[in-house]
């Protein structure tokens, strides 16, 4: 399962980094886009944060600086390596509160799925976001990464 995680997370990283690249090159870039690829730092973050039972520094809806989105990234990813590698069970259930104070449980290979499908889910807005505004759109999905 680590070794799973592991390859997923190398391309979530790369995908993302791929996003953070073309926005460091753009004039503009557009504030949908802006918003949606916050949506996944925060979203990595907190659930990294559930998991490792810490109080998470962002929310859900929080507007990252596009200036932050390297650091934050970053510090994602290293965290969630920290959680793969040091995890013998992926299959612990873990409690934690969600956004609406509600008591949820899942396991721990759920919620690091969770963090995957979602992070595709938005960036295949922002391709779309991108096209919108004639921009390029940037393909990250995981077959050509895996080419």
């Amino acid at each position: 399962m680590k070794v799973f995680f592991n390859q997923l997370f190398d391309y979530n990283f790369y995908c993302n980094k791929k996003i953070i690249e073309a926005a460091a090159e753009l004039d503009v870039v557009p504030q949908k886009s802006i918003a949606l690829f916050s949506e996944i730092l925060n979203l990595h973050h907190i659930y990294n944060e559930r998991i490792a039972k810490r109080e998470p520094k962002f929310k859900f809806g929080q507007v990252q600086d596009v200036s932050t989105w390297g650091d934050i990234h970053y510090e994602n990813q290293r965290n969630t390596f920290d959680i793969t590698s040091e995890s013998e069970d992926f299959e612990k259930r873990m409690d934690y509160e969600n956004s609406e104070g509600q008591l949820r449980i899942h396991t721990m290979q759920d919620m690091l799925f969770h963090i995957i499908n979602e992070s595709t889910h938005y960036r295949a807005l922002i391709d779309i976001d991108f096209k919108a505004n004639g921009l390029e759109p940037l393909r990250t999905n995981y077959i050509i990464y895996k080419q």
